[in-house]
């Protein structure tokens, strides 16, 4: 987290739904976190970068095996992959 802004605003959607979010550098560590325990393994691979005006939307490939189960989910071992994005917006003020 020593790289982001104090600042730093997080949102994770699933399709439409936002699905978490936080404000500050103490939220989106605490996310980060709890989210790195629910993996046994996981890796992420870059697909490709694409520049917009104030941003950086960035293709994920990831990959990963589940440490716990999930309530209402996979059950702890199960493998997971999936494509997704990110977007960095540099200085938004």
């Amino acid at each position: 987290v020593g790289l982001v802004a104090p600042d730093i605003v997080f949102e994770n959607h699933a399709g439409d739904t936002l699905t978490d979010a936080t404000s500050g550098v103490a939220a989106f560590r605490a996310l980060a976190e709890k989210a790195s325990q629910l993996f046994a393994e996981r890796e992420q691979r870059i697909r490709s970068i694409e520049r917009r005006d104030r941003s950086y939307v960035v293709s994920i490939a990831y990959v990963g095996r589940l440490a716990t189960d999930v309530p209402g989910g996979p059950p702890a071992g199960t493998r997971i992959e999936m494509n997704g994005t990110s977007e960095y917006v540099i200085g938004a003020g």
